[in-house]
């Protein structure tokens, strides 16, 4: 997978889809492509809070006190709340087969965020809509 490829699966991204070619491409650019070994912790519950990858090929499992809760396919994505707030993960993500992701650690994504202000308010409105989403969701 190539860096334009990881671009076009950014734009489906609901944190990131308001944002323009430029933004996006340097998003691609700060960040990296990465191969996980199936059943490679990715991430570990607790863990501290490096980055946020998009699933561009393969699955992963998404583990909660070591019950696989749901599968990630192509085009999902996790670490966006601990890129965010720095807290530690809420899950573990295992790879499963061919698991390929594009990565930005909060190294590179903070810096990101202090020169394209655009960037920042584009996270803020879609976890804003996150958040309505559940609440509605919590009320009934």
């Amino acid at each position: 997978m190539t860096n334009d490829e990881a671009l076009d699966m950014l734009r489906s991204v609901d944190l990131f889809h308001s944002l323009n070619d430029r933004q996006l491409r340097d998003i691609v650019n700060r960040g990296h492509i990465h191969n996980h070994p199936n059943d490679h912790v990715v991430t570990e519950q607790g863990g501290e809070a490096v980055g946020f990858h998009l699933v561009l090929a393969g699955t992963a499992a998404v583990q909660v006190d070591g019950k696989t809760v749901r599968k990630l396919q192509p085009g999902a994505y996790f670490g966006e709340v601990s890129l965010i707030d720095g807290k530690p993960r809420s899950a573990s993500i295992v790879a499963g087969d061919g698991l390929r992701t594009f990565g930005l650690t909060t190294w590179e994504f903070r810096p990101l965020i202090e020169e394209q202000p655009p960037v920042a308010l584009a996270l803020l409105t879609a976890l804003c809509s996150r958040l309505r989403d559940a609440e509605v969701r919590g009320a009934h």
